[in-house]
Parts: C-alpha cells; sequence; structure tokens
C-alpha cells in the first residue's frame, strides 16, 4: 500500500539540521512539494536549520508548524540581502481590474468581480508625504489600497481624490486563514557599511488571510557599524494579517549622513506592514522597551485599521499614514513611544508608556492627525525626564508643502491619564498637552500652509505625580478658536 503523506518535513528533500549545514535548498524544495500537493509542512522541533548566503526563497502556500525549531540565518555575508528567507503568498493570480477615477471617502464601484478583492492604486503624477527635515525628499507617489467586494463595495477609507489612476493592482482574498506556527529565529547581524541600504532576510507575507503564531525572533553579532533592517517579520499589500504570542527584537542603532548631509540615526525594525488593511498585533512581546541603544520595532506606511492589543513593545510607528482605526489596548510602549501620521480614530486604553510625548504627531510630515484621539485610562512616564515634555507632539510652521493640508487632532478625549513626572526637575513649571506647533508667535506672518487647529479638547482626571497642573500649550495662541474643557 502506497504510503500516504500528512506532513512533510525539511529532512525528506535533504535537509540535515545540525545548525552547521546551510539546508536552504532543502527548504524550498520541500516546500514547493508541500504548495504542489496542498500539503503542511511540520519541521523537527529539536533541529536546527541553517541559512546561509545563497540568493533563495522558500515560497510558503500552505500551513506551517515550525514548532521549537530553531533557524540561524547568517547575514554577515549574503548574496542578495534584499531577497526574503520566506514568502507568505497567494495561490491567487492578480486580476485585471480597470478604476479611472477615485474620490475621497468613495463607497462603490460600478462593478461586480468573481471574488472579494485586496486594491492598490496609484496616481504617479501627484506627490504625497513630502518629508521635511533631515530625511527630506520629494514625496511618494499618491497610494491607496482598500478591499472591493463581490458587488464592488469598497471596505476602509479612501484617502484622496484620484482624477487619475495610473496603476491599478487587485488580488483576490483567499477565504481560508493560512497560519504559521512556531519557530526560533536568530538572525546573526550583518556588518555592512552603516547606509541606508536596508535588508530584508525575513518572513515576507503578502497573503492576505495569515495568522503568524509563536514566532520568536532573536538578534546576535551586532558589531559597532552595520546596514538598517527593514524588518524580520513584513506584511506587503494584503488584507487581515494577524501576528500574535510572538517575541521580536531591537536592532542597534546605526547612524549615517541624511539627505539633507547631517547625520541621521537609521531606523530598523522587526516588524512592518506596508499597504496592509487590519494589521493587528496581539500578545507580542519582547525585551528592554527603555534601552535608548535600540530602535523601535513596529513601523507601518499607507496602512488602514491597525490594532495593537496585549503587547510590550519599544514603538509603535503609522509612519506615512494610518487611516480607519489605530486602537492600542492594555500595551506597554517603550522609549520611542506612539508615533502617528493620518487620519481617523487613534485609542489609547490602558496603555502605559515611556515616550518623550504619549504620542508623537510625526512633524517630519506635518504632523497631522484629521480625526479624534481617545486616551483612557494611561500612565504616561516620560522617558528622560525632559522638563519640556507634553501629551501630544506637534510641530509644523506652515511653511513647508507636506502635499496635503495638515491638522492637528480635530478633537481629543482624554479621560483618567496619569503622569509620573517624578524624573522631571523639581523646578520645572509644570506640563503641557500641546507643544509649540511653531516658533512663530508672530499673527502677521503669512503661512501658505497653515496648520489647522484642533476643535474640541476635552480633558477629566488628568493628575500627575507631582501635583502640578495640566496646561494647554506654551503658545497658545494657535489654540484660541478651541473649544477646552478640563475637569477634575
Amino acid at each position: 500500500m502506497e504510503k500516504v503523506v500528512q506532513n512533510v518535513n525539511y529532512e525528506d528533500f535533504g535537509a540535515i539540521g545540525d545548525g552547521e549545514t546551510d539546508d536552504m535548498e532543502a527548504i524550498c524544495a520541500a516546500h514547493d512539494y508541500a504548495n504542489t500537493h496542498g500539503l503542511p509542512v511540520k519541521t523537527k522541533p529539536d533541529a536546527t536549520y541553517y541559512i546561509g548566503a545563497k540568493a533563495l526563497t522558500a515560497v510558503i502556500e500552505t500551513d506551517v508548524d515550525w514548532s521549537t525549531t530553531r533557524f540561524t540565518i547568517d547575514d554577515t555575508v549574503v548574496d542578495n540581502n534584499k531577497l526574503p528567507c520566506f514568502h507568505v503568498r497567494s495561490v491567487h493570480k492578480p486580476v485585471e481590474l480597470k478604476i479611472p477615477a477615485l474620490t475621497r471617502d468613495q463607497q462603490q464601484l460600478d462593478l461586480s468581480l468573481e471574488e472579494n478583492c485586496y486594491v492598490i492604486v496609484t496616481n504617479a503624477n501627484v506627490k504625497k508625504f513630502i518629508r521635511f527635515g533631515l530625511n527630506q525628499d520629494n514625496g511618494t507617489n499618491q497610494t491607496d489600497c482598500f478591499i472591493v467586494n463581490k458587488d464592488g463595495s469598497i471596505v476602509s477609507p479612501i484617502d484622496w481624490d484620484y482624477e487619475e489612476i495610473t496603476k491599478v493592482e487587485a488580488w483576490p482574498i483567499d477565504n481560508s486563514v493560512l497560519k504559521i506556527s512556531g519557530g526560533i529565529f536568530t538572525t546573526i547581524a550583518n556588518r555592512g557599511e552603516s547606509k541606508y541600504d536596508y535588508y530584508g532576510r525575513g518572513i515576507d507575507i503578502t497573503r492576505s488571510n495569515t495568522v503568524i503564531d509563536g514566532v520568536v525572533h532573536y538578534i546576535a553579532g551586532e558589531v559597532g557599524h552595520g546596514s538598517p533592517y527593514r524588518g524580520f517579520l513584513n506584511a506587503m499589500r494584503c488584507a487581515y494579517v494577524t501576528i500574535q504570542n510572538s517575541f521580536v527584537s531591537g536592532h542597534k542603532i546605526y547612524t549615517t549622513i541624511g539627505s539633507a548631509g547631517e547625520p541621521v540615526s537609521m531606523g530598523s525594525y522587526d516588524v512592518h506592514a506596508n499597504s496592509v488593511i487590519d494589521f493587528k498585533l496581539i500578545n507580542c512581546r519582547m525585551n528592554n522597551i527603555t534601552d535608548r541603544t535600540r530602535w523601535g520595532v513596529v513601523a507601518s506606511n499607507f496602512c488602514k485599521n491597525i490594532r495593537v492589543e496585549n503587547c510590550v513593545i519599544s514603538r509603535l510607528d503609522a509612519h506615512m499614514g494610518v487611516s480607519g482605526t489605530y486602537t492600542i489596548k492594555d500595551s506597554y510602549i517603550g522609549w520611542q513611544g506612539v508615533k502617528a501620521i493620518g487620519r481617523g480614530l487613534l485609542t489609547l486604553d490602558n496603555v502605559i508608556s515611556y515616550g518623550h510625548s504619549l504620542v508623537e504627531f510625526r512633524n517630519d510630515y506635518g504632523s497631522t492627525w484629521e480625526g479624534d484621539v481617545i486616551i483612557r485610562d494611561s500612565k504616561w512616564i516620560p522617558y528622560n525626564g525632559d522638563a519640556r515634555t507634553s501629551v501630544f507632539a506637534v510641530r509644523n510652521n506652515g511653511m513647508h508643502d507636506f502635499g496635503y493640508t495638515c491638522y492637528m487632532p480635530q478633537n481629543v478625549e482624554i479621560i483618567n491619564l496619569h503622569i509620573d513626572d517624578s524624573n522631571v526637575p523639581g523646578d520645572d513649571e509644570g506640563f503641557y498637552l500641546f507643544s509649540n506647533p511653531s516658533d512663530d508667535q508672530s499673527q502677521d506672518t503669512v503661512k501658505p500652509y497653515p496648520y489647522v487647529s484642533s476643535k474640541k479638547v476635552i480633558c477629566r482626571n488628568i493628575t500627575s505625580q507631582s501635583g502640578k497642573q495640566l496646561k494647554i500649550c506654551r503658545n497658545p495662541m494657535p489654540f484660541a478658536e478651541t473649544e477646552l474643557i478640563i475637569t477634575e
């Protein structure tokens, strides 16, 4: 009787698993077989697989159980530092979709589809996120991602008006959930030149409906120089991705010369989401969230709906925008804090943060949050005792074109926030709700790109360790028209 294969393992394809022999060819062959036959992969719990310099990617289209299996990814010498070691992808091929134009918050398209699709559109003739500061640039192409249901209805907000669309990509959404479980990975860090040459030798995810459960990632062998990492877990251009019960690591901070000709610290991440709809981090952990020698672990761009729950991580950064909802609940956030750009509803619920500010609205992208902020039952412990810290960090003097109108959070509600300012100098004058948006305190200066002030701010039961009272801002002029309600 022919043997029935229920799981695919790496040893059947030549893997040794001794931690020294490069097993990447066998790993790729095993996943190719599993994909062809629709079989899950299950590895030996006590094996250690070494992944060396070869430019190879194992494509994953079926469930994987890595259990307590260990992997060593050696980045000291590589043939291609951009190529992921693993790529979780859909079995579906893209479908042709014609969308000539879009309007902001449009909810329906005049079309019908065989499957619900993830869609990403681009207008290469319009630039957004025209960055300001030490990493200044000329902006990025106007981009939106969203879900189109079979009946043409649009899920998730359209952020911009599109008079024309130069590129459309549409991918059918897998109905089943693909699950990757376990795996203990150690990256031996690269020793490259300290410049913006991002390494990506991790796990890329481009399949909608994917769950990463229980992955552990360590970093070893860092020296005094190196190139940054775009992320070990990289979700891109898909929807419904959850990373849960996982352990991640912060990378050592290296500096380089930025585009403005001045030294800058390079961002180096362990989790990255780019153009993802409904991205979740649930019960994820890391060590040493206040270690200022290591960069914060999580970054995102162009996402719709991010949820972080029951996590302990050093930083969350919605870099070039998040829209819809951005929710952080029952979590500890470390020294780099919460950073955000975008629109919609930002919620911090039972959060303990050690950031310079409780929330930093990134000034290199105009400190814009076109929407509301709710903070409930949280605690802020300023990490460095800086007397000039504020609950919200904003900075925009109205003189730079970011490619869009910039807004302070329009409606703010803070209920039960305690500020542990015990490490702030005792002679400090107190703390502020907002940092000073601009050095210019003159009403006569013409601002070609005005920064739109908040409409309403409600603060209830904001307390501090020192007993000092909350003030609106060192420069209250931008808040002259803001409705401000502060109660005990």
